[in-house]
């Protein structure tokens, strides 16, 4: 009886989380800091879907970008780091030793007129190594890094 109570809830538990785990494994919110040429607004929560074989799918409210995978001729991955002073004045000195990193990553490509054109997005901690990798799949291109730390978190 227990084993049959046990196989149900697991059951259950997986076809609760099958479309939440499947919709992790194919894009990610990212955040739109700015860009050329971008139908996207700044400052904007947009979608990056990698699920599409010939585009990169790019999904905010009220507009889309496509941008063909063959066309991305830079992918650059970078961090800024900072120091948490105001926590450490309000809560702790210890938060002092803790850093802040948020994590950027620059898509650049040529749009159907040839011209160069590029987006910079703010990328959550969870979300950049599936995203630098889907990337270097669909577009054969390598990540430039903008330095040896930033390799390191963006690879693991």
């Amino acid at each position: 009886m227990f084993r049959h109570i046990m196989l149900f809830a697991a059951a259950t538990a997986g076809f609760v989380l099958l479309p939440w785990l499947k919709a992790d494994a194919i894009g990610a919110r990212v955040h739109y800091v700015g860009g050329t040429g971008a139908s996207l607004t700044q400052k904007s929560e947009v979608t990056i879907q990698l699920e599409n074989e010939d585009d990169l799918v790019l999904e905010s409210k009220g507009a889309t970008l496509r941008i063909p995978y063959s066309t991305v001729n830079v992918l650059e991955y970078g961090e800024k780091v900072e120091r948490r002073v105001a926590e450490a004045v309000l809560i702790s000195p210890l938060m002092l030793l803790s850093k802040k990193r948020t994590h950027f990553l620059t898509i650049g490509y040529a749009d159907v007129t040839g011209h160069q054109q590029a987006a910079v997005f703010r990328v959550e901690q969870r979300d950049i190594r599936m995203l630098l990798v889907g990337l270097e799949a669909r577009t054969g291109r390598k990540v430039e890094y903008q330095d040896d730390e930033a390799r390191h978190s963006g690879k693991g």
